[in-house]
C-alpha cells in the first residue's frame, strides 16, 4: 500500500504471498521482497506509470526479504539463500535488462538478512543471522547449537570480502538482522536471540568498516521489555538518532547515535515498521496503525 505523507491513499498493489520489506530507487521504482523463505519479489512503479511486476527467485534459491539499488539505479542486490550449500549469497539483477539475475556474491555466512549499500555504492554492508534454514523445513531454525552471526563488509563491484566483524564467542546465538547508517557512516544494528529464553543479552550495537564491533549498554527494564527481539532499525532523517523496534515486547526505542544513551520510548502494540520522517519516525504496526514518533530528548520535550 503507498501512503502520501498526509495519510492519503495513493495505490494498492496485490502480492503473492506476505511480503517483507521494500526498497526504493532514486528514479521511483520499488520491489517489495517475500519474506522467507518466499521466492518472489515484486517491481513497482511509485508513480502508477507502469504495471508490477513478479520476479522469481532462480532455483535453489529463496529470498531474504531484503535487499537494494545501486545509486545510480542500474541494478538491485538481493539477499538470497543457497539453501542446498546452506550458504547465503547476494543475487544481482540488471534493471535494464527486465530485472535479469546476472551474477551473485557470496556473503561468506548463513543466514543473511538485511543489507545496506553505502551511499557512495562502494560497499555493500551484510547481516548475516548466522542461522541455517532451508525451504523443506519451512522457518525452522536448523543450527541453534552452532550459529555464527557476522557482519560483512563487500566490495559492491568485485563481491570481494573487505572486513567480516564478530562479536564475542558467548554471543553466537545472538543473530544479527537489521541495520541502519547513522550520520557519521556507523553501521547500527539490531539482533534477535536465539539462545535460553531466561536469558537477556544486549540487543543493539554498531560497527564500523575499520573493524569496530560493540553492543551498546541498554538499562535492564528496557531490554527486558525488548524480549529478546529487535524487528526493525531505523536512523532518522539527520543521521542524529536510531530506532529500534521489537513487535513481541510493543516497544520503540529511540537512542542517541553519538552517545548510544536511550531517549525516548513509544508503547504500540505490535509496533514493527521504522522509516525516517523529518528528525523523527514513522511507526507501522501489525495491527494497521501508523503513527509519528518524534524520538527526542525527555529534556526537549519538557
Amino acid at each position: 500500500v503507498l501512503i502520501s505523507e498526509t495519510g492519503a491513499l495513493l495505490s494498492v498493489i496485490d502480492l503473492p504471498d506476505r511480503g517483507h520489506d521494500v526498497t526504493l530507487s532514486r528514479d521511483g521504482r520499488g520491489v517489495v521482497f517475500a519474506r522467507q523463505p518466499g521466492t518472489f519479489a515484486v517491481v513497482f512503479d511509485t508513480a502508477a506509470r507502469a504495471a508490477p511486476v513478479t520476479l522469481m527467485s532462480s532455483e535453489g534459491r529463496h529470498f531474504f526479504g531484503h535487499g537494494a539499488f545501486s545509486p545510480d539505479g542500474r541494478l538491485l542486490y538481493a539477499t538470497e539463500n543457497d539453501f542446498e550449500n546452506a550458504r547465503s549469497v547476494i543475487g544481482i539483477f540488471d534493471v535494464a535488462g527486465g530485472f535479469e539475475r546476472i551474477g551473485e556474491f557470496d556473503t561468506h555466512g548463513v543466514g543473511a538478512h538485511e543489507m545496506l549499500l553505502t551511499p557512495d555504492g562502494v560497499t555493500l554492508v551484510v547481516a548475516n543471522g548466522g542461522i541455517e534454514t532451508h525451504p523443506d523445513f519451512g522457518r525452522s531454525e536448523l543450527n541453534l547449537q552452532t550459529m555464527d552471526p557476522s557482519l560483512c563488509f563487500i566490495d559492491a563491484q568485485t563481491g570481494a570480502l573487505i572486513g567480516q566483524l564478530r562479536l564475542a564467542a558467548e554471543l553466537h546465538q545472538l543473530s544479527i538482522r537489521h541495520l541502519a547508517f547513522d550520520g557519521l557512516g556507523r553501521v547500527w544494528f539490531g539482533c534477535q536471540f536465539r539462545g535460553p529464553a531466561t536469558k537477556r543479552p544486549q540487543l543493539v550495537g554498531r560497527a564500523t568498516r575499520d573493524g569496530d564491533i560493540r553492543l551498546i549498554e541498554l538499562p535492564g527494564d528496557i531490554l527486558g521489555d525488548l524480549r529478546n527481539y529487535v524487528g526493525s532499525v531505523a536512523a532518522s532523517g539527520d543521521g542524529e538518532t536510531i530506532a529500534v523496534s521489537s513487535p513481541q515486547g510493543d516497544l520503540v526505542l529511540a537512542i542517541n547515535a553519538r552517545n548510544g544513551q536511550p531517549k525516548e520510548v513509544l508503547r504500540m502494540t505490535d509496533g514493527c515498521g521504522l522509516a525516517p520522517g523529518g528528525s523523527g519516525f514513522l511507526v507501522s504496526s501489525g495491527q494497521g496503525a501508523l503513527s509519528g514518533f518524534a524520538g527526542s530528548d525527555i529534556d526537549e520535550r519538557q
